[in-house]
């Protein structure tokens, strides 16, 4: 999954990258609301820790524009990262839209736990396991069990799998697959897409994943 970090402090936004990276997550750093990027998609960005006081702008008003942007933009958890405390301020930012609000300094594993917190609940699941059918899955462990056995899946397909999972009976394209599974680097080729899930059919079972052809793939749970 992939984080934006729009965070201007030096120090704090290297930590943060690390600790992201530590816990399996991809992630791209901004300092400026000027490089923020006009909207943010769902299908690209899993999650955006928001600082408020940014050296050219303010994160209220980044808040305000991608919210009012609607669509799959809506849909994007924000948690704003800020050392502003007041009551003021903190009813602005959740008011505004924001799903979290915490104050600096905090204790990084918190934010860890925020982070996953947010994820879920955009994903429906009520806790670090999700259950769906006869599948659970654990981001955190990077686990998958069918009817209570341990199956063997590779990095790459338990992020294939989890992708699925966040809409699980919706059909995820081919070209938001691409993106998402090196959302860093080149859009993955689709012909990569097709080996890692016929891989990962073997593993999991070959009728939970249906293709949609000419469009992508859904998983039925």
């Amino acid at each position: 999954m992939h984080i934006l970090l729009i965070e201007d402090d030096l120090d704090l936004g290297r930590a943060l990258q690390s600790a992201l990276k530590v816990e399996g997550l991809t992630s791209e750093w901004l300092r400026r609301a000027v490089d923020a990027p006009a909207s943010v998609d769902a299908t690209m960005v899993d999650c955006v820790l928001l600082d408020l006081t940014l050296p050219d702008g303010s994160g209220f008003d980044l808040l305000a524009r991608w919210r009012n942007q609607g669509g799959q933009g809506g849909q994007v958890p924000i948690i704003v990262i800020t050392a502003r405390s007041a009551v003021e301020d903190r009813l602005a930012g959740l008011d505004g839209g924001a799903d979290d609000f915490v104050v600096k300094p905090f204790a990084t594993a918190e934010l860890l736990s925020r982070i996953r917190a947010v994820l879920r609940r955009s994903a429906r699941q009520a806790s670090e396991r999700w259950v769906l059918g006869e599948l659970v899955i654990e981001p955190r462990r990077h686990a998958v069990q069918r009817n209570g056995t341990v199956l063997d899946v590779s990095p790459r397909e338990f992020q294939l799998l989890l992708e699925l999972a966040r809409e699980p009976g919706a059909v995820v394209s081919k070209s938001v697959l691409a993106q998402r599974l090196d959302p860093l680097g080149e859009p993955m080729d689709f012909a990569a897409i097709e080996v890692h899930v016929s891989n990962l059919r073997r593993k999991i079972g070959a009728e939970l994943i249906r293709t949609v052809r000419g469009v992508g793939y859904l998983l039925q749970a």
